[in-house]
């Protein structure tokens, strides 16, 4: 791991309460700060996922909110800004939730941020499929100078990178030392189904791929196919992807960004063979038309960057990685279907989950 850069210093996390989030905080952890400072609205998150008290102060909350921004240390030494509005789908279904809870949260966290003391790096969790080329042909590595279209397949993919241009702004007219880090496909352990409040669509559940299609397969079910599985992505693991955030407040120059990605690639339809491999699921995956909203049919990341710059790269094979998911996932089943539980008002699909867990 990079060299121990916590001890003794007061980090804040913004969205620590979440999947990639949690799994950086245990991180923190590991290297003794002074203060960890968790704030997280639970909106697509649950406390489970949320360090024993004694070792992070939570403040439950939007860092929007200038009540919650009043609570934060008048000097911080690191700052990860990772909230989001969890995700296209979401973001399409309800574009202002996703404006009040990506576009606003980053200008309100980086506007109170100019007046805080001890700054050393500030980390903004950013969106690589907001850079990527929308193709569905064969793909090319995205690197971290890829030209940003002006047209987007969602407005997720829009206020992830209206917070870069605010970050950006903020570094040039006031010093802000903001790194930009590009996630990839994050999957790993810690990521709950259904966690967090309903957000109007089923994709409150039915999340990330990886997770979706493991807990449907650890069930007997079809994973579904959009597009015949076609579509490629490059997956890269939660700890990897925890590391490479640490590599950015480590070594990270303000102003650039780093894509933080295993630089494979992996086509929907492969994924699916290995979760069905891995979890003995014997149905036959089920073909679905194309998402008609989704123009970026194949892509994967350009580590290249980071592995010259940071020193970072991700160590964990696919296989290895959703190995480690699926037994995660088999022990971790009674917190999701307790997630789950909560939206079966709103999606009735789930009453077959839930009446499987009862038998």
């Amino acid at each position: 791991m990079t060299a121990n850069i916590f001890k003794d210093q007061i980090v804040l996390v913004v969205g620590g309460a979440g999947f990639v989030g949690s799994n950086l905080c245990k991180l923190i952890l590991e290297q003794s700060p002074s203060e960890l400072v968790i704030v997280d609205n639970l909106l697509s998150a649950d406390m489970v996922n949320v360090p024993d008290k004694t070792r992070a102060r939570f403040i439950f909350g939007s860092i929007a909110d200038d009540h919650i921004l009043s609570q934060l240390p008048s000097h911080i030494d690191y700052v990860f800004h990772l909230a989001c509005y969890h995700g296209n789908q979401s973001s399409i279904a309800d574009p202002i939730a996703d404006h009040d809870n990506n576009t606003l949260t980053s200008l309100k966290l980086f506007n109170h941020l100019i007046n805080t003391s001890g700054l050393k790096k500030v980390v903004y969790a950013a969106a690589g499929c907001a850079v990527a080329e929308k193709t569905q042909d064969s793909a090319k590595a995205t690197p971290e100078d890829a030209p940003i279209s002006l047209f987007h397949d969602s407005p997720y993919s829009i206020s992830k990178l209206i917070g870069e241009f605010y970050g950006n702004y903020y570094l040039q007219r006031y010093e802000l030392p903001f790194v930009r880090a590009r996630f990839q496909n994050v999957y790993g352990p810690g990521e709950i189904l259904g966690a967090g409040r309903w957000r109007g669509t089923a994709h409150t559940v039915w999340r990330n791929v990886t997770p979706s299609f493991i807990f449907k397969a650890l069930h007997g079910k079809a994973l579904p196919l959009d597009n015949g599985g076609q579509a490629t992505r490059d997956f890269i693991f939660v700890e990897d992807l925890a590391r490479g955030l640490i590599a950015c407040a480590a070594k990270g120059e303000p102003s650039q960004a780093y894509n933080l990605a295993s630089g494979k690639e992996t086509m929907i339809k492969d994924l699916a063979l290995l979760i069905n491999e891995l979890t003995g699921n014997q149905t036959p995956a089920e073909i679905s038309p194309p998402r008609d909203w989704d123009r970026s049919g194949a892509r994967y990341g350009d580590p290249t960057k980071s592995r010259e710059q940071l020193g970072f790269e991700a160590k964990v094979e696919l296989r290895d990685g959703l190995e480690t998911t699926v037994n995660w996932t088999k022990n971790n089943l009674d917190n999701i279907y307790r997630c789950i539980s909560q939206h079966q008002y709103f999606l009735p699909e789930l009453e077959e989950y839930l009446y499987a867990r009862k038998n």
